[in-house]
């Protein structure tokens, strides 16, 4: 008979990959998940307290997979918490808003505690998120491509509130995580 670890991996073949979003607050972390899960918006702001956690399957053409989503608190009271859920993730979501240049020069600093915990053994996605608000741009496309690409990060313009590119941006996120036989 089989032992209750043999059969529980064939049962259950799904890897499972932890997204963790940072980012300074109401740059629209909470937005983007909401959006990706239930494809809805909510225009009233309620700033995430601690950590919230939720869990999404993904069918890509050659695999599917399971993908945990860690949102953060951006308020510097909530900073402390934030490293020990680095630590296990696969990719870091690194969200700024368009609008606000101290957001986006603040990406820095969350790569930075990213690149500490993971060094090079994560994906880091730097996103820039209310492009629906194009006319209060603060921060340039070709600026945020010239960060990630400097630091090694992959890219992407979104927007929660209209849904611009937030299918786009977990579909990228899928494809790029390593294709690992049951390897914990």
């Amino acid at each position: 008979m089989a032992s209750a670890s043999t059969a529980g991996s064939y049962s259950n073949p799904l890897k499972k990959f932890k997204l963790v979003f940072l980012g300074e607050q109401s740059v629209g972390k909470t937005s983007l998940i909401t959006r990706f899960m239930y494809d809805s918006f909510d225009n009233t702001y309620q700033a995430t307290i601690g950590i919230d956690f939720l869990s999404k399957t993904m069918y890509l053409e050659d695999r599917t997979v399971r993908l945990q989503l860690w949102d953060t608190a951006g308020q510097e009271r909530f900073r402390s918490l934030i490293p020990s859920y680095i630590r296990d993730s696969s990719v870091a979501v690194v969200v700024y808003d368009i609008s606000n240049a101290k957001s986006f020069q603040n990406t820095r600093k969350w790569i930075d505690d990213v690149r500490g915990e993971r060094g090079n053994d994560v994906i880091i996605v730097l996103v820039g998120n209310k492009t629906d608000l194009s006319d209060k741009r603060e921060v340039t496309t070709a600026q945020g491509e010239e960060e990630a690409k400097k630091n090694g990060l992959m890219f992407i313009e979104t927007s929660a509130k209209v849904g611009h590119n937030v299918k786009q941006l977990f579909r990228r996120i899928a494809q790029a995580l390593p294709d690992l036989n049951d390897n914990d």
